[in-house]
């Protein structure tokens, strides 16, 4: 799914990285534990959080996540922007909660990611 049909899905807004709108997303994820983030997520994927501090940049940049999107209409601080601006980070922010903005995208076709081990 294209960041500009995940933008216009969520109704969302962009933070940084408008001009990836083109870029592709394999997979979603949606989390506030960076510590599963890190454990769980490959790289190119969408994470959906409502954490708003420097660690979720940064946990993005480790893995080479393609965006974030902030959700109940979460802004980061203009520090956290800005290291994402550094990054090429794509940042989106939407007024939906967590659970409605995974399913949204869910709905339309954007999967969430295999978690490997995990019982069927």
């Amino acid at each position: 799914m294209l960041i500009s049909d995940i933008k216009k899905l969520l109704d969302a807004k962009f933070l940084t990285g408008e001009n990836y709108a083109n870029c592709k997303v394999n997979a979603a994820f949606g989390c506030d534990l960076m510590s599963d983030v890190l454990a769980f997520v490959d790289d190119k994927v969408l994470l959906l959080t409502g954490l708003t501090n420097l660690q979720v940049i940064r946990t993005a940049e480790m893995l080479d996540l393609n965006a974030i999107v902030f959700v109940r209409g979460k802004i980061p601080s203009k520090e956290v922007i800005e290291m994402a601006k550094d990054m090429e980070l794509v940042l989106l922010s939407t007024k939906h909660t967590l659970y409605t903005s995974c399913g949204i995208l869910y709905s339309n076709g954007l999967r969430g990611i295999s978690i490997k081990g995990a019982e069927d």
